[in-house]
């Protein structure tokens, strides 16, 4: 299984076989990074846009051969246990899912990431546990999901302006 610098697992053997489209791939199949980043490396931007700003491994998705590919999540639910995120706004609360790279390559290794729980981040760095497993969500996540969920429920409930402002009061 691939590890860490630190020699924790990451969750798989391959990360690119679960690795995503590259995030420099626009809808129309060219490469963004090409686009808009040509002084970063004018001799590929130069080789890009010779082919039209083409994906030069899109079409076969062998993301390996493209030096500038990279695949991050969203990290809205996680992957393992699917988990959905719950963000509070005006709360400096840790995140329930969490950006997880998988790859750890050297100073060359392209950035590929999924979205894990906490629950599950844990426990793939301190197990065999792998991103893959058929997992459910832990229920310590649960928890801390519905007590989010009602915090934003009852937050977003209507009061009316003369019940929430009393000028006498």
């Amino acid at each position: 299984m691939e590890r860490t610098p630190d020699g924790t697992p990451v969750g798989v053997d391959d990360p690119y076989a679960v690795a995503g489209v590259c995030d420099h791939l626009t809808d129309d199949g060219r490469c963004r990074f090409a686009l808009t980043r040509a002084g970063d490396d004018p001799e590929f931007a130069a080789e890009r846009r010779a082919e039209g700003y083409d994906c030069h491994v899109g079409a076969d998705g062998e993301w390996r051969a493209c030096p500038y590919y990279r695949s991050t999540t969203d990290a809205k639910e996680c992957v393992r246990c699917g988990l959905a995120e719950v963000r509070l706004a005006h709360e400096d609360a840790r995140p329930l899912v969490e950006e997880h790279h998988l790859s750890y390559d050297g100073d060359d290794a392209h950035e590929i990431t999924v979205g894990l729980c906490r629950w599950c981040h844990a426990k793939v760095h301190g197990s065999i546990a792998r991103i893959d497993d058929d997992a459910s969500p832990d229920p310590e996540a649960i928890a801390e999901r519905e007590r989010r969920r009602e915090t934003e429920r009852s937050a977003s409930a209507f009061e009316a302006a003369s019940e929430e402002y009393d000028p006498e009061g």
